[in-house]
């Protein structure tokens, strides 16, 4: 796709949220229901995920680790922003690795010590990027992709998260 494409894809849009504003909410759904022995089986829309007990706090390792799940969504979001961004001002991009690191104590999941978080400490996201861009372009690149990649900003700024239950 190049950015001409792009721009054609995207205008009715852009043109219909700045008609109507409301147009532009929409509510993304995830569920899941929880499985044999410590499991929860999540419907990501293209297949089901059986996540479980990271092998640091007791899991077999044979399940999705929801943190795993985590970077993986912020890999995955980057990666996309970073494309369309690259697409949408016609630089030239061949290739692009990214990674996302993580650090968890996991003294705080488990309740070994009330000082040590429960949840990642550090995020570390990298991009190792192939193409034919000045160090300006990179920069834009970079400062774009950040602005526009919306796991990256919900975890910068997180939202206030609503906790609810009901006995079925």
């Amino acid at each position: 796709m190049d950015a001409d494409a792009l721009r054609a894809l995207q205008a009715p849009l852009k043109d219909k949220y700045r008609e109507t504003p409301q147009a532009a909410v929409i509510t993304l759904k995830a569920q899941g229901r929880i499985g044999e022995g410590v499991t929860c089986r999540v419907e990501t829309g293209k297949a089901l995920v059986e996540a479980g007990l990271h092998p640091a706090t007791g899991g077999p390792g044979t399940q999705a680790c929801s943190g795993d799940m985590l970077l993986e969504a912020l890999v995955a979001c980057a990666g996309v922003t970073l494309n369309a961004v690259a697409t949408a001002l016609g630089l030239t991009v061949r290739d692009a690795l990214v990674k996302a690191e993580g650090d968890l104590d996991f003294r705080g999941t488990l309740g070994v010590a009330k000082d040590a978080p429960v949840g990642f400490r550090d995020i570390r996201l990298s991009f190792d990027i192939d193409g034919d861009l000045t160090e300006e372009q990179r920069a834009t690149l970079m400062k774009l992709t950040e602005r526009y990649c919306v796991v990256y900003q919900t975890l910068r700024q997180p939202p206030p998260i609503e906790v609810a239950s009901r006995v079925m």
